[in-house]
């Protein structure tokens, strides 16, 4: 026995005799698992190949074109932004395109090995084109390997990963029909689609759902979140996020309200605890996102984490976050899963990032706040048939990335010139703390409420990245205040009687309305909960002709939607991201720069230049003895590709 431990700690990296996670075994090997390189959505890796020192010296590897650009003209559609999160699996990439298409390929050269075609476009493209898939997972029980994928087309599909085909003992062929198991089935099926992958714990695979929440109807079906059988497809069984009759929780959509609204999906990535067979859900708004007249109540499980047992789909625990919400403070990105210790108690814990700038922080198993959450008084709403909820959840600690609400000490400054327009300007608008609701278009004079952070702002999409050898936090995060108001919509259009009209850049001479930093990176010790550095990412208007003369420093991209855009990796000693051109250099020009920060200070390290724009989540992996970054870019104009850079031979 002692000589078998022995030969399995000399071994262990190779061999993996020892007791090792399944993904701490994929982080030593340098490969790249699931989209947030684990189920823990740590978006991490321990690989130092690149480094301060050389990260400058990236050159492009190779180039991979998306098979979507090979598609018959007359079966292609419009297709978004590229943000593909590609993953490597024993010596092998595999990612997806826009339209749902599966690659394998050469990690060392982009040559592709095989694809699969789920030919989901032949349902035509969704209501609410352009196209975006955005992952796949992974799944293996040590022996069967698989790869799903939830395309636009409402199907789950399960591959085998070594032949890139369906596999037949899978649904029908391979295929599970989503359009089924949903319950409602009287609601708009268009309205739905799927873009997230899904996740499989033990053994089921968990489907969220992507739904178009801006229709002029009340017709969007319930974000219900479904699981099939990892073997079969069968179907295991569904949480309703929109609690049912006879559900708790239930009365907290008064009225009846559950009966006819829709969405509070899970439209983003999803984490696990795979040891504890536990799914973390991040859930998003009910229809309509800014108005809830129809919908009074607290309106659980919207804007909440919620946490399930995988294999059963029982609730565990959950946390609201906002309450009847009316900003559109959805849970737009990935729990991060981390153990840590805080005044000398080790916890399990979750963190999750949110648009609202706050960092809301568990013990995962049990749902316990690791520092006190309060419920604090917030404005009441002035809308007819609305009734805004009386307080919101405040977290004591870790104090807020971003800034929250807006009062005149906030608006931008740096010249007489420019505070004087920026106050005349602001006295057209309603301003106040986090969570000041909307109001009617021109009530008391005023054209709109100003949200900040603004609905496509806080930690949007790309979400957070946890360090697990410091527990430290890293957030992009950006400000992005938007002017929002309530307006009667045209006559027999819509039953509702307000929707929203959005204003997104407001400021004086096409300069933003508050002060810099307006994009940043905020590093979270999550063993004190204290801020370790923040810095301010991107140039923004520091070079605008009438700020050019103050030699600023950089205040922080203003204009990236970064809803949009790919966030950061963490490595051994760097964050990487990356800026778009037209932010940094040019409002014409179409490339992109991939940045490296020491992740110790926030310091930059370096940067490389690149004729694409970046999309997509960055990762990294290693292959025969070399490290590379990999990100997606391109897909608005058939252009779609993958990029992979690595240090010169």
């Amino acid at each position: 026995m002692k000589k078998r431990l022995i030969l399995c700690a000399l071994f262990t990296f190779l061999f993996a005799c020892a007791p090792e996670e399944p993904e701490t075994q994929a982080k030593m090997l340098g490969e790249w698992r699931h989209a947030g390189a684990s189920h823990t959505s740590s978006k991490y890796s321990p690989l130092d190949q690149i480094d301060r020192g050389n990260f400058a010296d990236l050159e492009i590897a190779w180039r991979y074109q998306s098979a979507d650009r090979r598609l018959p003209q007359e079966l292609a559609y419009a297709t978004g932004d590229y943000r593909a999160v590609p993953l490597v699996i024993n010596g092998t990439m595999y990612t997806n395109t826009n339209h749902g298409q599966v690659v394998a390929l050469n990690p060392s050269t982009g040559e592709e090995l095989w694809i699969f075609d789920p030919q989901s476009y032949i349902a035509g493209p969704p209501l609410f084109s352009p196209a975006q898939t955005r992952g796949i997972e992974y799944w293996t029980d040590g022996d069967i390997e698989r790869l799903f994928l939830a395309t636009l087309g409402k199907q789950l599909v399960s591959i085998d990963i070594a032949t890139g085909q369906p596999d037949p003992n899978f649904g029908d062929n391979g295929f599970v029909d989503l359009k089924n198991n949903l319950g409602r089935r009287e609601f708009e099926m268009n309205n739905i689609t799927h873009g997230a992958p899904p996740i499989a714990v033990g053994t089921s695979v968990i489907v969220g759902s992507k739904i178009y929440d801006y229709t002029m109807l009340n017709r969007s079906p319930p974000g219900h979140v479904r699981a099939y059988d990892v073997y079969t497809g069968e179907f295991k069984w569904r949480f309703n996020t929109i609690p049912q009759e006879g559900e708790e929780f239930n009365e907290t959509w008064e009225d009846d309200s559950w009966k006819t609204v829709g969405n509070t999906n899970v439209w983003s990535f999803m984490s696990a605890d795979d040891e504890e067979g536990l799914v973390y859900l991040p859930v998003s708004t009910p229809t309509n996102d800014y108005w809830g007249g129809k919908r009074l109540g607290e309106n659980v499980y919207a804007e909440s984490l919620v946490v399930l047992d995988a294999e059963t789909g029982e609730k565990v625990w959950h946390f609201q976050t906002v309450h009847h919400g009316l900003w559109d403070y959805d849970i737009a990105s990935a729990p991060n899963l981390v153990d840590i210790e805080v005044n000398g108690r080790a916890i399990k814990a979750v963190a999750q990032v949110s648009k609202t700038g706050f960092t809301y922080v568990f013990d995962r198993l049990t749902g316990e706040p690791v520092w006190p959450i309060e419920e604090l008084p917030v404005p009441p709403s002035s809308v007819p048939g609305e009734r805004a909820h009386p307080t919101q959840p405040h977290p004591t600690w870790p104090l807020p990335f971003e800034r929250q609400g807006m009062s005149k000490d906030d608006l931008i400054d740096f010249t007489p010139e420019i505070a004087a327009v920026a106050q005349k300007l602001a006295e057209d608008f309603v301003i106040g703390p986090i969570f000041t609701p909307p109001i009617v278009q021109g009530a008391n004079g005023k054209r709109a409420t100003i949200f900040l952070p603004g609905a496509g702002g806080g930690a949007n999409f790309p979400g957070a990245n946890v360090d697990p050898e410091t527990n430290i936090l890293y957030i992009p995060s950006h400000s992005r205040p938007y002017a929002m108001s309530l307006v009667q919509p045209p006559a027999g259009s819509s039953d509702w009687p307000y929707v929203i009209q959005v204003q997104r850049n407001v400021g004086p001479l096409g300069l933003p309305l508050i002060k810099p930093p307006y994009r940043r990176i905020t590093a979270i010790d999550l063993d004190t909960g204290e801020h370790v550095w923040q810095v301010p990412f991107g140039r923004g208007p520091a070079n605008h002709p009438a700020l050019a003369h103050l030699n600023l420093p950089d205040l922080g991209s203003v204009f990236t939607d970064v809803s949009s855009e790919g966030g950061i990796l963490i490595t051994k000693t760097l964050l990487i991201s990356f800026l778009a051109q037209k932010d940094e250099i040019d409002s014409e020009a179409q490339g992109s720069i991939l940045v490296a920060h020491d992740k110790a200070t926030g310091a930059k390290v370096g940067q490389v230049m690149l004729d694409r724009r970046l999309h997509g989540p960055v990762m990294t992996y290693m292959h025969a003895g070399k490290q590379y970054i990999a990100v997606a870019g391109g897909g608005r104009e058939n252009d779609a590709e993958l990029i992979s850079f690595a240090l010169p031979n």
